[in-house]
């Protein structure tokens, strides 16, 4: 097992900053990347990526998984509702994983309260905005450090 923990961004988060801002904000993915590596702390091994491809999304879990990842973030955007195929790659996935979301799906349209990824997920975050990244960051660290003491 490795202390590495991947952050996983689906389709059009490499808009963030452009899109819809007003549901969004105006931070973009880098920003959002540079939150995270800061928050985790020096030393800390993060693998940050994003894809607009549900099988590069998969792929990266199963690199996590094969590794031996410490934990998972995932923000599967659109892929949350729909992609089965997500859900699969991370049921292998024996560490904790934190479902995220930028705006809060519940306050959303119907189509967005139903995610699949929930299933699997040892938690969820969703409506802190950006700063999210940063809260899940320090929560995954604190679910990792329990994982280790018992």
């Amino acid at each position: 097992m490795t202390n590495t923990i991947y952050i996983l961004n689906g389709p059009n988060l490499n808009r963030l900053g452009k899109r819809e801002p007003h549901i969004y904000g105006h931070t973009t993915l880098a920003e959002v990347e540079a939150l995270c590596r800061n928050t985790a702390g020096a030393g800390a091994q993060i693998r940050f990526h994003q894809s607009n491809r549900e099988y590069e999304l998969i792929d990266w879990v199963h690199e996590a998984t094969e590794e031996g990842a410490a934990g998972i973030i995932i923000n599967p955007a659109a892929f949350t509702f729909t992609s089965i195929a997500i859900l699969d790659a991370l049921k292998q996935f024996d560490g904790p994983i934190i479902e995220l979301h930028i705006s809060n799906v519940h306050r959303r349209e119907a189509i967005y309260h139903n995610s699949l990824v929930s299933k699997v997920a040892t938690a969820v975050m969703a409506g802190l905005g950006p700063r999210g990244y940063a809260t899940a960051v320090g929560a995954m660290q604190d679910l990792i450090a329990a994982k280790a003491q018992s």
